[in-house]
């Protein structure tokens, strides 16, 4: 460690050796110490060498920060931890992984519009919309997957979600590349050299074997979980199986880790949408481990402070969130042309986004008739302050996401002063 950092030569070779030592020397005995103190896996390269790890401070502290967070035994926002309002969070943090992880493979959609389709459950449009829509739908499969041990058959399952109908042809989803395929390499775009090649076809069935292996605990040695997610990450990505969609499956296939081992509070964040704020550090966090040995030091270093980001969003979000539920609950008690029944059932709206309502049920809460509770729930309805549809034969009226900002728009009809 030089400063606290974990330097890769590209970055050392800049700096002021210590005196006596050339700046190679100053290299070589940092090497030297940093082999001496690695952890290898059974995970290797084309060329058979193995990738290591080294457990320094940086990491540590980031593992014992986030197994406090992530396992929600410390530091979750209540909101939370609280049953009737944690799914307005997790939600959140299913569309931003799902937009952000397409966005980094190209996806174009705006996120008002991903929001949009996966709100209201709409068919997606478009390629970009399909890869969102995909990704919103292959992470909840993951959720339910993580009582299985990984296998070819669960990766190719994955992928095949990921990639449904965003395919230059569909036969290529859900299929690992073939001895004979052309592989697909990374090109510096300023100097036109390929700085990775992913191994050769006929490695892919060994190199899935190996990491399922290591997924499944079948190395016989203890390797920290969300280390152990972080591996599984990069080394899909390394090993790049498929024609397309690579990137999309290896963060998948980290979620579908870090929950099997009891990280729930990973299901709230989205690591792509932290990634997607600085893209370079991501490809040279991946190509620093690549051109040192297989060092995977540099990835987890990386992969741990995006997590720790993701986890600082939430709590923003959260906070941010109450705030506004707060100011607009205080806005609705004081509108003008409200009863107090209505005023009730919009502060309990805005705690309960998706809640649905009846002239039945508000009826019975507040001892009136099914007349009187008909327009309570017509009038806030015709005033866009609740939305309505149809179950079966029955009316509904459903509390909206968005109340706090509908609330706060400040439109007003003349014969209802309040916001519609």
């Amino acid at each position: 460690m030089t400063d606290g950092r974990y330097l890769h030569w590209d970055d050392l070779r800049r700096l002021e050796p210590p005196e006596g030592l050339t700046v190679e020397q100053w290299w070589a005995g940092m090497r030297l110490a940093r082999q001496q103190s690695s952890r290898p896996t059974d995970l290797v390269d084309t060329r058979g060498i193995p990738f290591s790890y080294s457990l320094v401070d940086p990491i540590l502290k980031s593992l014992h920060n986030l197994d406090l967070r992530a396992t929600g035994r410390s530091v979750a926002p209540a909101a939370v931890l609280d049953r009737t309002t944690r799914n307005r969070y997790k939600v959140r943090g299913l569309i931003e992984e799902a937009l952000s992880s397409s966005q980094l493979e190209g996806a174009s959609t705006t996120r008002v519009v991903a929001k949009q389709m996966l709100r209201s459950g709409r068919n997606p449009r478009d390629k970009s919309e399909r890869m969102i829509f995909n990704n919103y739908h292959a992470i909840n499969f993951i959720k339910e997957a993580t009582s299985e041990n990984l296998t070819p058959g669960l990766l190719l399952e994955m992928h095949a979600r990921l990639t449904d109908g965003t395919m230059d042809d569909q036969k290529d989803c859900g299929r690992f590349q073939q001895p004979g395929e052309s592989r697909v390499s990374v090109v510096d775009w300023r100097s036109g050299e390929e700085v990775f090649s992913p191994p050769p076809a006929e490695q892919i069935p060994e190199h899935i074997e190996r990491m399922c292996d290591f997924a499944n605990d079948g190395d016989y040695s203890f390797t920290h979980p969300l280390v152990k997610a972080i591996v599984l990450h990069f080394l899909l990505a390394y090993v790049h199986p498929f024609v397309d969609g690579n990137g999309r499956a290896a963060r998948a296939l980290f979620y579908w880790s870090a929950l099997r081992a009891g990280y729930w509070l990973t299901e709230y964040v989205s690591i792509s949408e932290i990634v997607l704020k600085a893209p370079a550090k991501y490809a040279h966090a991946f190509l620093h481990t690549e051109t040192d040995g297989n060092d995977l030091t540099y990835f987890l270093i990386h992969q741990l402070e995006v997590l720790r980001r993701a986890f600082e969003e939430l709590a923003i979000y959260v906070d941010e969130t109450i705030e506004r539920m707060q100011a607009a609950e205080r806005l609705a008690g004081d509108l003008p042309g409200l009863n107090h029944r209505q005023r009730a059932l919009l502060g309990h709206a805005l705690r309960h986004p998706g809640y649905r309502y009846t002239y039945r049920s508000h009826s019975t809460s507040h001892g009136v008739v099914l007349q009187t509770a008909r327009t309570d729930l017509l009038d806030l309805a015709s005033h866009d302050l609740l939305d309505c549809g149809m179950e079966g034969r029955r009316r509904v009226f459903i509390a909206p996401d968005d109340l706090g900002a509908r609330l706060r728009a400040g439109d007003t009809n003349p014969d209802h002063p309040y916001p519609r």
